[in-house]
């Protein structure tokens, strides 16, 4: 224990809370040496972790890893929430007992950093200064240098973070341990990984990984878990699984924020890097503020106000390109620092290749995510030469659109909230909600198609309640209500709508086209979306929600086939009617829904009966 006295007192990390926190788990998994972190140390571990095979280079200023085999993204059946209230349980968060997966964890991670470097990281997941620093600081325990790398790149590294906590006994206690990847039964009955998230005890115990949100521990586990928890036990915020753009309108000088949730696939990282279409280019700016989590209060005026908590981008790779994302390219050029994972890579001439990104090249020295040499593969073998959850990861700095006011403390104003899944029926391109109570029901019953069949018409939704599936802390009828708390506070409320860029043309003579070309053109729905909420557009009632008229839609320099505006800008009423059978079962599940949520469905539905009843009836 004096070894570990001596490093504390020489990085000057003086919270006793921390250093008695550092050395319980130095005791526990017993690491040969340990090191304080600072962001100002990566250039130094990129060239010892370059010098150890655990980076290989990628161009200049850029890295390539590779994670192993059984180890290549989140494991959401391993991932628990635990907590001493069995009322947290949910359908969807994985409830345990605290006492007992705490105690469970500890003895996983006893002795497994021998022979390892403990890496102390000091982080903050929030602007220096944001009204919610106190929920933001954390300081992650790893055994693993690339996870000290992706940590510098994705939040706000060094204990001067530490320094200006209002309680210094206030900060997520957060441990990695790697573990004997090899031999810990991925995939078995004896599988040994678990992730951990002890909420009520703001503890986070990761097992049995070096991968993303499975190592990365102040993103999905604090970022979302984590701040999940604690926005409702505040009472304070709200934390999710959103993206996060601004909009100027250079005309008129306006500028506006948007933010939402999209389950996995649904275009959430374009539509936040996204730039405004090149027919609009000279009048609109949009700008980046993130891909991934927004948390969300009721600033001192009264409105929503959102920020992005993470300093970075952990993005997929595959079918990243000049059309789909090219602001994402520009964030990963030589000397962005840039990391790559489990994607294919030459080391003859340390190039980095994925499906997507253009023409495969020539085979001459290229290997595949696993190591493979391509040259070597059988003839017609067609497996992917990069994973398709290889990753990226890059500083909000490196993102050439990223707003200005990125840091900004107070946040920003946050004038709507939408919500978009995968659908290729049934969704029209944009329909706005002006009732709280139906814009949070409309969220709870988010849904993306599960497969994407030409018909799209045999299966209902995987629902994804505000994308937060995955990273929910406590029960979904508690995490309505707590919507409904945040947002109805506000003074002035944001807009709420749901957006789909992926309607299909699935009449008897279509051929399966996507409608809507999307990317960049998504901004055309948002831009009518702001101005329906500033009164300057008025749209067409329906029983879902307000649609635009073809006329109020921005389609200069858009040419669409004017059947397939129409049908984007159609509600199929039956469709609908049977859509919502499908999601009072889904809502069944959450006991003790609120009655408002309930009386919302109860309200579009009979709206979709008379619009139906009104159509047989011919009026």
């Amino acid at each position: 224990m004096a070894d570990v006295e001596r490093v504390l007192d020489q990085a000057g990390l003086q919270n006793p809370h921390v250093r008695e926190y550092v050395r319980f788990w130095a005791g526990v998994t017993e690491p040969d040496r340990i090191e304080v972190v600072d962001a100002a140390d990566d250039d130094r571990l990129v060239a010892e972790a370059l010098e150890a095979g655990e980076l290989r280079p990628a161009g200049e200023g850029l890295y390539y890893s590779r994670s192993y085999v059984k180890d290549t993204a989140r494991s959401e059946e391993r991932t628990i929430v635990a907590t001493s209230d069995p009322a947290d349980r949910g359908v969807y968060n994985n409830w345990h007992d605290g006492d007992e997966l705490g105690a469970a964890q500890l003895e996983r991670m006893r002795g497994q950093s021998r022979g390892r470097t403990m890496y102390v990281v000091p982080y903050l997941m929030a602007p220096p200064g944001s009204p919610l620093e106190a929920y933001a600081a954390g300081v992650e325990l790893t055994d693993n240098r690339p996870v000290v790398l992706h940590m510098i790149r994705m939040a706000r590294v060094g204990i001067a973070h530490l320094d200006s906590l209002e309680d210094p006994a206030s900060f997520v206690r957060a441990v990695h341990v790697t573990g004997d990847l090899p031999n810990l039964g991925q995939g078995t009955p004896e599988d040994q990984r678990y992730f951990v998230t002890v909420a009520d005890r703001r503890t986070i115990l990761h097992f049995g990984s070096s991968y993303g949100g499975n190592a990365l521990l102040g993103k999905i586990a604090h970022g979302l878990r984590q701040a999940c928890y604690d926005g409702r036990a505040s009472g304070r915020f709200l934390a999710e699984q959103f993206m996060l753009l601004g909009i100027t309108d250079h005309e008129t000088g306006r500028r506006y924020h948007v933010c939402g949730g999209f389950p996995s696939a649904s275009g959430k990282t374009n539509l936040a890097m996204t730039l405004a279409p090149e027919a609009l280019g000279e009048r609109y700016t949009v700008d980046f503020y993130g891909d991934d989590i927004a948390w969300l209060w009721v600033g001192d005026d009264g409105r929503i106000r959102a920020m992005n908590p993470e300093n970075g981008v952990f993005g997929v790779a595959k079918d990243t390109n000049e059309h789909t994302n090219p602001t994402a390219l520009r964030s990963i050029e030589p000397g962005t620092g840039a990391i790559f994972t489990n994607v294919a890579y030459n080391p003859v001439t340390q190039e980095v290749w994925w499906e997507g990104k253009g023409p495969r090249p020539t085979d001459d020295g290229w290997e595949d995510w696993k190591g493979e040499r391509i040259a070597d593969r059988e003839d017609g073998d067609t497996a992917p030469w990069a994973h398709p959850n290889s990753r990226f990861t890059t500083t909000l700095a490196n993102v050439p659109n990223v707003a200005a006011d990125f840091e900004e403390p107070a946040g920003v104003p946050v004038d709507a909230i939408i919500f978009g899944g995968r659908t290729s029926d049934r969704e029209p391109l944009v329909r706005a909600i002006t009732d709280l109570a139906e814009g949070v029901y409309d969220g709870l019953t988010l849904g993306a198609e599960a497969t994407f069949a030409a018909d799209g018409l045999d299966g209902q939704l995987r629902y994804d309640p505000m994308s937060m599936r995955p990273f929910l802390a406590y029960a979904e009828a508690d995490y309505a209500a707590h919507w409904l708390k945040i947002i109805g506070a506000a003074t002035q409320q944001p807009i709420f709508a749901h957006v789909n860029w992926f309607q299909k043309d699935l009449g008897d003579d279509g051929d399966g086209h996507f409608l809507w070309p999307g990317y960049r053109e998504n901004l055309r729905p948002l831009l009518w979306l702001v101005r329906h909420q500033a009164g300057e557009v008025a749209g067409r009632r329906t029983p879902v929600g307000v649609i635009p008229t073809a006329e109020e839609l921005e389609l200069v320099g858009l040419d669409l086939p004017a059947a397939d505006l129409d049908r984007l800008l159609t509600i199929d009423v039956e469709r609908w009617r049977q859509e919502m059978g499908f999601r009072e079962e889904h809502l069944r599940q959450f006991e003790g829904l609120p009655e408002e949520i309930w009386e919302a469905h109860r309200r579009v539905a009979a709206a979709l009966d008379a619009e139906a009843g009104a159509t047989s009836s011919g009026h």
